[in-house]
């Protein structure tokens, strides 16, 4: 089948290339000249604009969007829609916010295009392994590019999940999950790294992979971690967000679900980004003021 992919980044370069090793015909663009030669060496279509791409493919044109959230995908629909045509197919593979997929979804519905938001997840892993792909949408859409679903992803590893936004939103939550995940692994690793035991870090990563309840990819990847440097001695602990976490906490509130794991699991990673806290500042003043509290003074 053949597909046009926006964005040679570290997801769209190397799911590229593993639709290039399932066989489909790929024609390519990205602002970065070498990422466009790195895929047309590979066997893709190179194009040097956006126009050139809707040129390039074939009508009903399939095109995907493989860009950072917000102002990249809009930016992105702007400048490739007045050149697709009733019955192409739009998708972005990104992690939108799923009510701006549903508002896209509507804006270029008008013009008779069909928009699928496709939650992918996979990281850099995924050109080995596959993509766990999960698909909102127009079903006839999705029935439309299916094969290219089932090469990017591994056996079983993908589905249509329903109307349009239902893919960001199932990914989202995904990505809730795993700041929960990711959190209570980095918890226990402390307190183990605290004890008066001087474990093997990766040793136990290993171990509990064997048969654990807590066996999982996220724990295997933290044996490879452990493995290049068991006391992650030269990586700052400083952890950023992408946005999925805020967005289901932030759903979450609006459904009256309760989310306390995945709310602190956010929280945790704001505190990682303070050099001091102020807030704890406040609290050893006001431990001082009505207990005599000893505080300890800043250098």
């Amino acid at each position: 089948m053949q597909l046009g992919m926006i964005g040679l980044g570290r997801m769209g370069a190397n799911m590229t290339q593993r639709l290039l090793n399932g066989g489909h015909e790929m024609v390519v663009f990205d602002f970065n000249a070498d990422a466009v030669k790195k895929a047309s060496d590979a066997g893709a279509t190179g194009v040097t604009s956006l126009p050139e791409l809707a040129r390039t493919l074939s009508a009903p044109r399939a095109v995907w969007m493989m860009v950072p959230s917000g102002d990249a995908v809009e930016q992105t629909i702007a400048a490739i829609l007045p050149h697709l045509q009733p019955g192409d197919i739009l998708i972005d593979g990104g992690n939108s916010n799923f009510k701006d997929t549903r508002r896209r979804a509507a804006e270029v519905a008008e013009k008779g295009i069909l928009y699928l938001d496709a939650g992918t997840s996979g990281g850099v892993w995924g050109l080995q392994n596959g993509y766990c792909m999960m698909v909102g949408g127009p079903k006839e859409a999705f029935d439309t590019i299916e094969p290219l679903i089932k090469t990017l992803a591994p056996p079983d590893g993908y589905a249509y999940v329903g109307p349009s936004g239902a893919g960001h939103y199932a990914k989202m939550v995904h990505n809730g999950i795993e700041y929960g995940m990711m959190q209570a692994f980095g918890e226990g690793f402390e307190i183990l790294h605290a004890s008066d035991y001087e474990f093997d870090m990766h040793q136990l990563s290993h171990l509990w992979n064997q048969g654990s309840v807590v066996r999982s990819w996220l724990l295997e990847l933290a044996e490879l971690a452990f493995e290049k440097e068991g006391d992650l001695a030269s990586i700052r602990g400083y952890v950023e967000d992408s946005g999925e976490g805020r967005w289901t906490v932030l759903e979450a509130m609006e459904k009256n679900v309760p989310a306390p794991v995945l709310t602190l699991s956010l929280q945790a990673r704001f505190t990682s980004r303070q050099d001091e806290s102020f807030s704890a500042k406040v609290i050893a003043a006001l431990r001082n003021e009505f207990g005599g509290h000893a505080v300890k003074k800043s250098e």
